[in-house]
């Protein structure tokens, strides 16, 4: 079995994907918010399972279900020199202002905090980077 969260009532169907962004502040008085509080600022979710079980909820107006779900690896951006398969690394957000670059959201991906410990899986192509830098596109767990 997987993990449980629980999800708004509109996503709660087998295969959505998902990006946990932290805990809402409406979620502190929460009855079930342990559900939620668990899983990784920023980490990719796959929903498996999707229970019967129906909560209330302030956020999500017709109330959330219970999900099984899975984490699922993904890929960002980084500096070329610390990308080696296997290892742990600490994440650090690059540092660049080119907003409209067709890579601006793997290198500052949703929800991903600065001094994560995250694993590299897998080193994939080198990226060519408008600012010069050398970067390479790796898939993190």
């Amino acid at each position: 079995m997987g993990m449980l969260t629980v999800v708004g009532v509109n996503l709660a169907k087998k295969g959505t994907e998902i990006i946990f962004l932290g805990p809402l502040s409406e979620c502190k008085v929460c009855k079930v918010k342990n559900i939620c509080f668990h899983l990784d600022k920023g980490s990719h979710y796959k929903i498996v399972g999707v229970r019967d079980v129906k909560h209330e909820c302030t956020v999500h107006e017709d109330g959330v279900k219970v999900v099984e779900i899975e984490k699922l690896p993904f890929d960002i951006i980084m500096d070329k020199k610390k990308a080696i398969e296997g290892s742990t690394v600490t994440y650090g957000t690059a540092s660049c202002i080119e907003r409209g670059c067709e890579h601006y959201l793997l290198c500052y991906p949703p929800g991903l905090d600065a001094k994560r410990k995250l694993k590299i899986i897998k080193t994939h192509e080198d990226i060519d980077c408008v600012a010069g830098k050398g970067l390479v596109k790796v898939t993190i767990e």
